[in-house]
């Protein structure tokens, strides 16, 4: 015990005996909080008005100073949040964190900015901005734990992000494409059922856009078609798919896509006819008679455009077999 109290004696008489200037103290300043102050930097870059603090900011990023420009806007913001000079503060703090690289604390620095100063100059601007950031991490870019450390993708994330954009500005320049790109982030999961939800809605919200509207339209079908693909004899997908391509085709009849879109169509009936193929013969293993002639019959009705297929040939063969069973067992000719 008693050498514990001398190593800490020592100790505080050399703090008292040799006292040095900290390099890199840390401020506190009522309403602003803590901060970093830099040798020499001595706060010469505080001002007490609102319209020479955001001086102060702008000329400092103007020269590429971000540490400097980001906390005297902060500054603004934190002291005179209801001054006119508040919204361009706040747009410089997202400038200044998008242009150190830090995409995911400038969006929301961005987002802040919307919704403290809907009315603010840069708006639409803001929004483009935003838009630029997600889709960035929408192509692989990683977000950062603790806005630091880039950790991982996440496209949950990104959606995330473009929801916020077209909630914040529906009817932006950016608003539409944001929705198709929710639609995007979703087929990237592989979660076809959110995707053509996506796409439904940007379809409906921007019917007024045909280039939108149509290539909503299409990308709703090609998600049910996958989501189709991922389940064994799910009949409901596909013929969502094939009502959204009928619709495709009805409501833009000179869109390039649409033989790409009949064909697509052929296939998922094709897809449709052998699904009700292997349901008939499953019920026919089974001996349910009458439920194997309602498929069988389904394949011969989805087979019309192709009546030759050996999918429908197959079908009437049974068909014929099974009638001629039933009408021996009920011993009519």
């Amino acid at each position: 015990m008693m050498r514990r109290l001398v190593c800490l004696f020592l100790i505080c008489a050399g703090v008292i005996l040799f006292p040095y200037r900290s390099p890199a103290p840390l401020i506190y300043t009522p309403g602003e909080g803590w901060r970093y102050e830099t040798v020499g930097g001595g706060g010469n870059w505080q001002r007490t008005r609102a319209k020479d603090q955001l001086i102060v900011a702008q000329d400092a990023f103007d020269k590429k100073d971000y540490n400097l420009a980001l906390k005297a806007a902060r500054r603004v913001v934190n002291i005179w949040p209801l001054s006119d000079f508040a919204p361009q503060a706040q747009f410089i703090v997202g400038r200044c964190y998008e242009t150190k690289h830090n995409d995911e604390k400038a969006f929301n620095e961005y987002q802040t900015l919307l919704e403290k100063y809907p009315k603010a100059v840069h708006y639409e601007e803001v929004l483009n901005r935003q838009h630029e950031i997600a889709l960035r991490f929408l192509g692989g870019e990683w977000f950062r734990v603790w806005g630091l450390i880039p950790l991982y993708p996440s496209m949950d994330k990104t959606a995330d992000l473009f929801e916020k954009i077209v909630k914040t500005g529906p009817y932006s320049s950016v608003a539409p494409q944001s929705q198709m790109n929710i639609g995007e982030t979703r087929e990237k999961q592989k979660n076809y059922a959110d995707a053509a939800k996506a796409y439904e809605l940007a379809a409906d919200r921007y019917y007024d856009r045909p280039a939108i509207a149509a290539d909503a339209l299409f990308k709703e079908a090609l998600a049910y078609k996958q989501q189709a693909a991922t389940a064994e004899y799910d009949q409901n997908t596909a013929a969502q798919a094939i009502t959204v391509l009928t619709d495709f085709m009805t409501l833009y009849p000179d869109d390039p896509r649409v033989p790409e879109a009949q064909k697509i169509i052929a296939s998922l009936r094709s897809e449709q006819a052998r699904g009700n193929l292997e349901i008939a013969r499953y019920y026919e293993k089974r001996h349910h008679t009458e439920a194997a002639r309602i498929y069988y019959n389904e394949v011969v009705t989805l087979s019309l455009g192709e009546p030759n297929s050996p999918l429908a040939q197959t079908a009437r063969t049974r068909l014929t077999e099974i009638n001629a069973q039933m009408r021996k067992e009920n011993g009519t000719k």
